[in-house]
């Protein structure tokens, strides 16, 4: 029973990313070069906390935040609001992320999910090809739970 239990964990953790990700025509997003008004628009719409930074091609550039747009509008007096269409998102993006890719294995998502809410997927070309959300990880986890014998 034991070896069953450890064939089927093994076999969860080596599928890969696809299999749980978000697509990213789903993903909300914005382009390099827009401003961060149209950014902050598109988060509170949403109702996302960071969403995907995106060059014309659809290569994945960065994460933007509302935190990052609030910091980058905060005067010393008070926040300034009229800044919002000036400042572009590249410029306040934060574009250190962890690589993961479509065909990596389930596992090192799972790694990474750890210290990040989700993680932006792409193809071995840095194309965009959606997230893997901590959601998707525990529904996995809860799903191969209640169902292990």
């Amino acid at each position: 029973m034991v070896s069953s239990i450890n064939d089927r964990r093994r076999a969860v953790l080596q599928t890969p990313i696809s299999e749980h990700m978000i697509s990213a025509e789903k993903v909300a997003h914005v382009q390099a070069g827009n401003y961060a008004g149209h950014a902050l628009l598109v988060l509170t719409k949403s109702g996302y906390s960071a969403i995907p930074v995106l060059d014309s091609s659809f290569r994945l550039k960065g994460l933007i935040s509302i935190g990052m747009i609030t910091d980058a509008i905060l005067g010393l007096e008070r926040i300034e609001y009229e800044r919002l269409d000036s400042i572009e998102v590249d410029s306040i993006m934060d574009g250190d992320l962890p690589e993961v890719y479509v065909h990596d294995p389930f596992e090192k998502g799972l790694d990474l999910l750890v210290n990040h809410t989700f993680l932006c997927v792409t193809e071995e070309d840095g194309t965009f090809a959606g997230i893997l959300t901590r959601r998707v990880m525990l529904k996995e986890f809860k799903k191969y739970i209640y169902t292990t014998p």
